[in-house]
């Protein structure tokens, strides 16, 4: 028989801390992030849904102009603490964004609009997801929007509204 098929069968083992942690305090987390952050199904469904928020696109000048996310307003991270509280309703909740999940730009943008007293979700996968997940995007020349990615969501649902039915 193959070699893997010799060796016993292990469980997965949690190592370290983690046996320590309680089934509160695991729920009590993933409660949180759930909180403060949100996927692009998510905000496209809040979108359609006519939700009132800020989707805001916290990258730079040229990358805005590459493409942004529809409904988007443009302030670079940089600018937040002098813009925000001038052009934002304080009121109005705030999500936010950057370019991916390879990027901690909008992590770095939520804490500066938390700071400002602003109600502020992270939208995780960025305007990658965005793109890639076929929502609706615009640049310099007008719609820009990009087929599905079969990787991240059905092919064939364009962008129509929310494809993660996790």
């Amino acid at each position: 028989s193959p070699p893997c098929a010799r060796r016993p069968r292990r469980s997965l083992r949690i190592v370290g801390s983690m046996t320590r942690i309680t089934p509160e305090q695991r729920i009590a987390h993933f409660s949180a992030r759930l909180a403060f952050e949100t996927d692009v199904s998510d905000v496209r469904a809040e979108q359609l849904a006519g939700l009132e928020f800020t989707l805001v696109d916290v990258r730079s000048l040229d990358s805005w102009s590459q493409g942004r996310a529809r409904g988007a307003v443009h302030m670079p991270r940089q600018h937040i603490a002098t813009r925000a509280p001038a052009e934002l309703d304080p009121g109005v909740p705030v999500v936010v964004y950057c370019w991916g999940p390879g990027c901690n730009g909008a992590h770095k943008a939520a804490l500066a609009f938390a700071q400002l007293g602003y109600e502020v979700r992270e939208m995780i996968g960025g305007f990658e997801y965005w793109a890639r997940e076929g929502m609706p995007v615009d640049d310099e020349h007008g719609d820009a929007t990009r087929p599905v990615d079969p990787l991240t969501s059905p092919v064939g649902s364009a962008g129509a509204g929310p494809h993660c039915s996790c």
